[in-house]
């Protein structure tokens, strides 16, 4: 459940120090300690909307949630890739993330925006830095010729996963969710999504019971075939399905495997593994900031990948070749032409950082100038609500 900011406030005064004996002196866990209470997953209702989100707790340092766990395969796993060593370790941090993916259906109450504030937007011409940097980008009207046939043989409502969006539309996304709700979200680095994926198994895949296959928790080119020859993707009859519709993990997450490939806040970049040999890093030092719009790091693979592209441990870097039909100069921001195979989660971190917007907003200078310079872009102060947690 979300605490109240009272409570919070409670919780951080001054207090004297219990008796010897007494009942709070009990060795608290890691997510006791940070949030008062032991975590616990919830659902919360997004406003304004009949949309619920379920978000699964990861109370990392609890029995069965290690403190620390190492990132990228062993060397003799099969199919292992030389960017997925060696290995270091991650000094994890409790957090909360999506049972499912994120769906048309919610990213659109997004997209909707887009008409809605038209009348409050903002000019960075005339307004401070603090408003247009406390300000939320709006995804731009999506190129329809091309997508709409492709989309409609996919699905776009009652639970299937939005996909084709960029890294930007994402982060953005979790930007306006968080001043929606209240709580701060935002997308998981690539270490916090490897450390869920896990499940604290160093195996290629948390689920090892013999009688289970990837299969029974993923959708990829084996059993993404549609039982329909004229629906999925055009000439392929395959595609991504409604969220859920398959086993879970071992800690209650769907579709973190297959389905549509998951976008990270990190860049690629080969060597990075290479880089952290033997380190031991926290989620925050573990981040590689984007500071081009590509390549990116997505996770999970994808309906249209073999299995060994959806191992935990596999990494994909994004393509410039995603928007290689995209005709506009320069290209969108928002919106890709040939990536309807990846798709989001968000993250919601125990620990608030100080510096929120560094999560949100990426440091990189053609898209900070495509949104003050191109005329279709809107930016527009989204209405908070009273938040829900210290800041």
């Amino acid at each position: 459940m979300l605490f109240s900011l009272l409570m919070t406030t409670m919780l951080l005064l001054p207090q004297d120090p219990p008796k010897p004996d007494s009942p709070t002196t009990a060795k608290k866990t890691p997510s006791e300690t940070v949030l008062g209470k032991a975590m616990e997953s919830y659902t919360d209702k997004i406003p304004g909307t009949d949309l619920e989100i379920t978000w699964v707790a990861i109370p990392v340092g609890e029995e069965g949630y290690p403190s620390q766990m190492k990132m990228g395969s062993p060397e003799n796993e099969k199919n292992r890739k030389k960017d997925e060593g060696p290995n270091w370790t991650l000094q994890a941090e409790p957090f909360w993330m999506m049972k499912f993916e994120v769906t048309w259906d919610l990213f659109d109450e997004f997209r909707k925006e887009y008409g809605i504030l038209q009348e409050i937007r903002l000019d960075p011409s005339e307004n401070e830095s603090n408003q247009w940097a406390d300000a939320v980008s709006i995804p731009t009207p999506l190129w329809e010729q091309d997508a709409r046939p492709i989309l409609e043989g996919l699905g776009t409502q009652g639970g299937f996963p939005v996909a084709d969006i960029t890294q930007f539309a994402a982060m953005q996304f979790s930007k306006w969710l968080s001043k929606k709700t209240g709580t701060f979200l935002r997308l998981p680095t690539e270490a916090e999504w490897e450390y869920a994926a896990r499940c604290g198994s160093e195996a290629e895949f948390p689920f090892t019971a013999k009688s289970e296959s990837v299969t029974d928790h993923a959708w990829i080119f084996d059993n993404s075939e549609y039982e329909d020859p004229d629906a999925g993707y055009p000439g392929l009859a395959s595609g991504y399905r409604k969220v859920g519709l398959l086993k879970a993990n071992p800690w209650g997450i769907h579709d973190l495997h297959g389905n549509v490939a998951e976008w990270t806040l990190d860049r690629y970049a080969p060597d990075t593994y290479s880089d952290r040999k033997g380190k031991t890093l926290t989620v925050e030092e573990s981040v590689v900031w984007p500071s081009k719009i590509w390549p990116a790091v997505v996770r999970g693979g994808s309906w249209q990948d073999d299995a060994d592209r959806c191992r935990s441990a596999a990494r994909t870097p994004s393509s410039s070749q995603w928007q290689r039909r995209d005709p506009q100069i320069p290209k969108s921001i928002w919106w890709c032409t040939d990536a309807f195979h990846v798709g989001f989660r968000l993250i919601r971190p125990a620990q608030v950082p100080e510096n929120k917007n560094r999560w949100w907003d990426p440091e990189i200078g053609a898209i900070q100038r495509k949104l003050k310079n191109g005329y279709k872009e809107l930016r527009a102060p989204v209405p908070h609500k009273k938040t829900t947690e210290k800041e």
